[in-house]
């Protein structure tokens, strides 16, 4: 998911960057930097457990509580954005999925 791509399912969902922060369980300056692609001239990558949130409040998933049954088989997705995500499109190399952590681990509360 590219910083556009990101911009464009929040603004298509209709949140501000408040409302996606507080849904995703982040600082709204973690939005930002995943819209703006950089934080002090350094890539941010957005992770695979974001993109897989942005999928998930995408399909009106906004928690889990982890009792959900479990499938007994596995349909693949069928749109674009689970296929995107399935593919690992915007994989992220191991130097800059350690910064995007630290990044995350920075800014958001425990």
């Amino acid at each position: 998911m590219s910083p556009d791509q990101f911009r464009a399912w929040r603004k298509g969902l209709g949140l501000k960057q408040k409302d996606a922060a507080e849904r995703l369980g982040l600082k709204k300056r973690m939005i930002q930097y995943y819209e703006k692609g950089d934080r002090n001239g350094r890539p941010v990558e957005i992770p695979k457990s974001i993109r897989l949130a942005c999928y998930a409040l995408t399909k009106g998933i906004g928690d889990f509580d982890g009792t959900a049954p479990v499938p007994t088989s596995f349909e693949p997705p069928s749109d674009a954005l689970a296929a995107d995500v399935e593919s690992g499109h915007g994989r992220q190399s191991a130097d800059s999925s350690a910064e995007s952590a630290r990044i995350h681990r920075s800014e958001t509360k425990i």
